[in-house]
């Protein structure tokens, strides 16, 4: 199934596949990509602007390193991204009142971010989606950021940049025929960015999402992303599928 090129339909469209996208990932990470005492639960609240998919741990308990269910180590079995970044710790500033985000169900250990055309809709927007993302790599929180659109005139080197930008600046070159950004974020200490560009046309990449540092899962977002797109109405589809293999997009 190849990515669509939402910037043709209206914001609303969009929207309205990304709620269903978002449950359908949910439903995916809780029958069985998550192993044992973690669960995913869709729009939940926590601080600041509601997230779309949280991931949560029951049980506060320290688990082995490598042990059962704590997923993929990086170790042996890295994630295959075009572009790893790191923050080290003399470069990332922590903040000396460490602030653990939970949940009423359990402590928030990741969460899972689909980029809309309203989180860049202005620059005061596009500032609280960045300040609440990166907020969250520094309270310890794992990240995975999904942007299916291309950089706008207010994150003109995609979304990534924007939000490593408060963790470390560094340059970031886009290729112009990869406009699109899927990263996901180790929240360490230190961070790590493991970044994938994407273009229309292409099929989405299963993209890493960390439990705790160094250990991940591998989130099944083309598998879901194709499940969404079977229950989208044949008008929709229809305006979408019309070169949809072209990979080009315009600002």
């Amino acid at each position: 199934m190849p990515i669509h090129d939402w910037t043709r339909v209206d914001a609303g469209l969009f929207h309205a596949f990304h709620q269903g996208w978002i449950i359908r990932l949910s439903d995916a990470l809780n029958e069985g990509v998550l192993p044992r005492d973690y669960f995913a639960l869709p729009e939940q609240s926590i601080q600041g602007p509601i997230p779309d998919v949280l991931t949560l741990r029951l049980s506060s308990d320290s688990d082995e390193a490598g042990g059962t269910g704590v997923g993929l180590a990086v170790a042996t079995a890295p994630p295959r991204t075009r572009l790893v970044r790191y923050a080290e710790d003399r470069v990332y500033v922590r903040k000396q009142d460490r602030i653990v985000v939970r949940h009423r169900h359990g402590q928030v250990v990741a969460v899972v971010e689909i980029v809309s055309p309203g989180n860049k809709a202005s620059t005061g927007e596009l500032r609280t989606f960045v300040e609440k993302t990166s907020d969250l790599i520094m309270q310890d929180v794992h990240l995975l950021v999904i942007d299916l659109f291309p950089p706008s005139k207010r994150d003109p080197q995609v979304i990534h940049k924007a939000i490593w930008d408060q963790i470390k600046e560094e340059d970031f070159e886009l290729p112009p025929e990869r406009r699109l950004t899927l990263a996901s974020y180790d929240a360490g200490p230190p961070p790590i960015a493991y970044v994938e560009l994407a273009a229309v046309g292409e099929k989405l990449s299963d993209m890493p999402l960390f439990l705790k540092p160094g250990f991940y899962v591998p989130t099944p977002l083309e598998t879901t992303y194709q499940e969404r797109w079977g229950h989208v109405p044949a008008p929709i589809k229809k305006l979408l599928e019309t070169r949809c293999g072209d990979a080009s997009q315009q600002p």
